[in-house]
């Protein structure tokens, strides 16, 4: 039996990988760490302090661990990549043996998304030099903020922004706590770095699907690059809002457009698109 560390863990992925730890691998001992760790509390599991910014807290948290889930943190970039480093720093002080990390897929340069993706290749080449076991996950864009937006995509009666044709590899927060729960426990995964995603959908494909699970008949719009990082700041304020613009921009520009290897980290291929649209039609019936 070994203890497996799960950052974040009050946060949507990081509570979805302690729950598909705790149902494929029940002889293992997980726990959460969280920033604010009443707010974890409902995981069922031991939950430690574990605030990217205070490194005695964190190492002292990670003692007795074997392994940990770095969850990539939600500050500005150039801020991330010191967070990354005091958890890194101290799994390397704990003994931790041991360090799976979330990345992500994106334009390296030129998109209001990019220092993000560089803060994140930073943190990979950290990992890559600790001398500890790793294992990296480079995640694929979530669909389920496109179920939650369904209302506004209602009301304005299309879905609206700048990827055009472009094909994203697109994924599912439980798709991916299945693959990390894979990776943290299984040795082959390490020193292996995944694309992590199901199949590539053009934008009007997502449509599509949207319509068929929800009953509705929305279009799809392409705007420019500056019409939709207008539309993005106007709602959701400068850093935000150029942030999602810079996605879809780089989804325009093909660098969602990745081979996948979730089925070599899952162990099975990612649910399909058809499957998982179903289940949500069925569920909404």
């Amino acid at each position: 039996m070994s203890e497996i560390a799960v950052t974040a863990a009050c946060g949507a992925l990081g509570s979805e990988i302690v729950k598909a730890i705790r149902q494929s691998f029940s002889d293992e001992t997980v726990i959460g760490l969280a920033r604010t760790p009443a707010n974890a509390e409902s995981l069922g599991v031991e939950i430690r302090p574990g605030d990217y910014t205070k490194s005695s807290e964190l190492e002292s948290s990670l003692q007795g661990v074997n392994t940990v889930l770095l969850v990539s943190g939600m500050a500005a970039p150039d801020e991330r990549i010191g967070q990354h480093r005091n958890v890194i720093n101290a799994a390397r002080t704990a003994g931790v043996e041991k360090i799976v990390y979330t990345s992500i897929q994106g334009a390296e340069e030129k998109t209001g998304f990019s220092p993000i993706v560089q803060s994140n290749r930073q943190t990979e080449e950290d990992i890559r030099n600790s001398g500890l076991q790793w294992s990296i996950g480079r995640n694929g864009i979530y669909i389920e903020p496109d179920i939650d937006y369904i209302d506004q995509y209602e009301k304005s009666g299309e879905v609206a922004n700048c990827a055009g044709d472009g094909l994203c590899g697109y994924t599912t927060r439980p798709e991916l706590a299945f693959a990390y729960a894979q990776m943290l426990t299984d040795s082959k995964h390490n020193h292996q770095t995944y694309n992590l995603h199901g199949e590539h959908l053009t934008q009007r494909q997502l449509t599509a699907y949207l319509n068929e699970a929800f009953g509705l008949d929305l279009k799809y719009r392409e705007l420019t690059v500056d019409q939709f990082r207008e539309d993005r700041v106007a709602e959701l304020g400068e850093f935000i809002g150029n942030v999602i613009a810079g996605i879809y921009e780089g989804i325009h520009n093909g660098a969602f457009n990745n081979p996948s290897q979730f089925a070599q980290a899952a162990g099975r291929e990612h649910v399909t698109w058809p499957d998982y649209f179903r289940q949500l039609k069925q569920e909404r019936s």
